[in-house]
């Protein structure tokens, strides 16, 4: 039995080892048409910055040990430029000429290729990508042989991670992204603190504008952006995006949709004998039931292996699973987190849903060091969980993880508050964030609590009363204009006066993250009030607006 497959690194290998593992006299080729054929890309970055100081290190395997360790044909400079689904052949391109290969087994693997939006310019040769070894050296040399400034074209996470990376090695560094907001998929008042801890970092963001040019120099290049502004460049990234690398596909009938490959739950393409996965591949999003690639390793790799186990029929009947997106990205002293449905997402898809913010500690509060994290869970009306994410400076790869498998396990939200996760006070709470999350939606859910949200701070005045019950002094460092401020503590005596300034409207609630507010709003319902309490707090509120807090909050006295 020959099995051909096409493209290396995360599935095309991951393939390959599980097919020799249910057959030794299997022929299995790989065709890699780059230099590498099994590379650690995610770690890409990491050498530009010089944490991954030998570049060798990134290369997992060769060749040479490829087949000594499983005896596999692996073919470098070797690019596929045609398949004959009724012949059973391929055709490959190498330094050596042109060459037909037949195949029993077919496994599509070719991966992304950088976008590369018609700007002009872009054919500098100080513009480049970040996608295999030899960008990541070309990157690191110039980081450390003179050049001073780089501009990143794209603020996702290639785009962050490459951004910090020069930031590391000691360049100036602006980062462009047309989005919003950097990180895209980032929620809007989670990507607030991304932004700033760039700017902490010393890097500059332009986000909302687009690059419209690349101006060649002597001895620098010129980014031009939308608006005028001029950016001096000696490296530049091009981050924007990546497509399925799949025209020859497309060539041989094989179904694509937007260019990617679609393949069933066993990976199998819309012609017999040939199977496809990874970056190339169309997914359907677990939550949303959206079509979309997700280049990500894990799904990859998990892919590759099931894909083996159908093309000899001995596995044991698992399908590839639906993926959730789960990601995460290290921003400075910071770590981004998601998995689920964003707010784009499920508005897109029609779903329903309640969206809760906390800001709970990593740890115990008591225990040096503790800090908040700041965490979105979205939650269908139903009691589902639909997504969640995180930003903070510890445990938020370990709460997104556990939110992920509870998404995957198909959890209610109501759940979490009975998963039994491990505590001690260095790293975690007697009531887990996650935890947290549970009973918060609980609370949601049986309308014992219920939520106004930062997005109509700037409106919400109009008509109902604020009521702030937050300290004197915390209420003095910024408030909404005509607050009502009582600390909650002295709410039960205050209620008249909460009524008299109401004069029959509702009451908004409103403290530092939403714990007090919620106390608060019990009272208010206890009394007869129409009151809902403000998600996540002011703290939310100002990572929503991000440097226009300024404009909703008002430092001047209110009534009190």
């Amino acid at each position: 039995m020959r099995i051909i497959i096409v493209g290396g690194v995360a599935a095309g290998m991951s393939a390959a080892a599980r097919a020799r593992r249910h057959d030794e006299t299997a022929e299995i080729v790989v065709l890699e048409r780059g230099p590498e054929v099994s590379f650690a890309n995610c770690g890409l970055p990491y050498h530009v910055s010089g944490e991954i100081a030998d570049a060798d290190s990134l290369l997992l395997h060769t060749p040479t040990t490829l087949r000594a360790a499983l005896n596999l044909d692996v073919r470098t400079g070797h690019e596929v430029t045609a398949i004959d689904t009724v012949a059973r052949t391929i055709t490959v391109l190498s330094e050596d000429g042109t060459d037909t290969l037949d195949y029993d087994a077919l496994v599509l693997s070719p991966g992304a290729s950088a976008l590369v939006p018609p700007l002009p310019g872009l054919g500098s040769p100080r513009v480049r990508t970040l996608r295999t070894v030899a960008d990541a050296v070309t990157l690191r040399e110039r980081a450390t042989t003179g050049a001073r400034r780089a501009v990143v074209l794209g603020g996702g996470f290639i785009g962050i991670e490459a951004a910090e990376a020069l930031r590391h090695a000691g360049l100036d560094v602006d980062v462009v992204e047309l989005a919003p907001h950097v990180l895209p998929p980032l929620e809007r008042e989670l990507a607030t603190l991304v932004t700033e801890e760039l700017q902490g970092l010393g890097i500059r963001v332009h986000d909302g504008v687009g690059a419209e040019s690349v101006e060649r120099g002597a001895d620098a290049d010129t980014v031009v952006l939308a608006d005028g502004t001029r950016i001096a460049a000696d490296v530049i990234v091009l981050s924007v995006g990546v497509r399925p690398d799949t025209a020859f596909v497309e060539a041989a009938g094989i179904d694509t949709v937007r260019g990617a490959i679609v393949v069933d739950d066993r990976g199998r393409t819309s012609a017999p004998g040939v199977w496809a996965a990874g970056d190339a591949t169309a997914s359907v999003d677990a939550v949303t039931g959206a079509v979309r690639p997700v280049a990500l390793a894990g799904p990859a790799n998990r892919a590759g292996r099931l894909i083996a186990d159908d093309i000899f029929g001995s596995g044991s009947g698992r399908a590839i699973t639906q993926p959730l997106g789960t990601a995460i990205v290290r921003v400075g002293g910071l770590t981004a987190a998601m998995t689920g449905g964003n707010r784009a997402a499920l508005d897109a898809a029609g779903i329903a849903y309640r969206t809760l913010h906390l800001h709970p500690n990593q740890h115990a509060g008591y225990f040096p060091g503790a800090a908040a994290m700041h965490l979105i869970v979205h939650v269908g009306e139903d009691g589902r969980l639909l997504g969640a994410q995180a930003v903070g400076t510890e445990g938020v790869d370990k709460r997104i993880d556990v939110l992920a498998t509870a998404l995957r396990a198909g959890l209610a939200a109501d759940d979490l508050i009975d998963l039994d996760l491990a505590y001690s006070p260095p790293y975690g709470q007697a009531k887990d964030a996650v935890n947290l999350v549970g009973m918060v939606a609980e609370n949601v859910r049986t309308g014992r609590l219920r939520l106004w949200y930062a997005e109509d701070a700037a409106t919400i005045g109009e008509e109902a009363l604020v009521l702030d019950v937050r300290s004197a002094a915390e209420f003095a460092t910024g408030h909404l204009p005509g607050a009502l401020n009582i600390p909650h503590t002295e709410l039960r005596g205050r209620l008249d006066e909460v009524r008299d300034a109401a004069a029959d409207r509702p009451v908004r609630v409103m403290c530092a993250a939403g714990v007090r507010a919620n106390i608060a709003h019990r009272i208010l319902v206890g009394a007869g009030f129409d009151s809902s309490s403000l998600s996540g707090g002011i703290q939310t509120l100002r990572h929503w607006y991000g440097a226009d807090v300024e404009r909703i909050l008002s430092t001047e006295g209110a009534f009190a």
